[in-house]
């Protein structure tokens, strides 16, 4: 799984190195956050994120029916990412789109998301920055979408996987 975690931090830091100084620092914390989540390190997760946050996650139930779910806390998520699970969680990006104006920083991406070598959905990643008094960007909302079925990975993405 070394691989697999290696492969991924590639990934993210060529998607980093082909971007501007700057577009490089706004993507260190989305480096960070997918790393401490593949490694479980609530506390390299918790480091990422500014002192209030916002998560949103957009779906459907088994319905089809729109759903919205909200968080206001990023406790949810340390305690999912801290807590010993047998896989590793994955969640390798690709078509990074970084917007900056001032302090504020906008990153999209496309998504997948992986336990182990099993896809669980795929989506959308928004993220919303900040930039601190002390020069450091910080995710200050996380909003996606999440897809079990239909999903276009790329081959480069999913070969790992297998």
């Amino acid at each position: 799984m070394k691989s697999v975690i290696s492969f991924l931090l590639t990934l993210v830091s060529a998607a980093a190195f082909a971007q501007p100084a700057e577009d490089q620092a706004v993507m260190q914390p989305i480096a960070q956050l997918f790393q401490g989540m593949n490694q479980g390190d609530s506390a390299m997760v918790r480091a990422c994120f500014a002192d209030e946050v916002s998560l949103v996650t957009l779906g459907t139930d088994k319905a089809g029916k729109a759903v919205r779910r909200t968080d206001r806390s990023i406790k949810n998520l340390l305690v999912a990412v801290g807590t010993p699970h047998a896989e590793p969680w994955s969640e390798p990006i690709w078509d990074v789109q970084v917007q900056r104006e001032g302090a504020l920083a906008h990153v999209w991406a496309r998504y997948a998301f992986y336990v182990g070598k099993k896809f669980s959905h795929c989506g959308i990643d928004s993220f919303q920055l900040m930039r601190t008094a002390e020069g450091e960007w910080k995710i200050f909302q996380l909003a996606d979408t999440r897809v079990r079925e239909g999903c276009t990975i790329p081959e480069h993405i999913a070969a790992p996987f297998r």
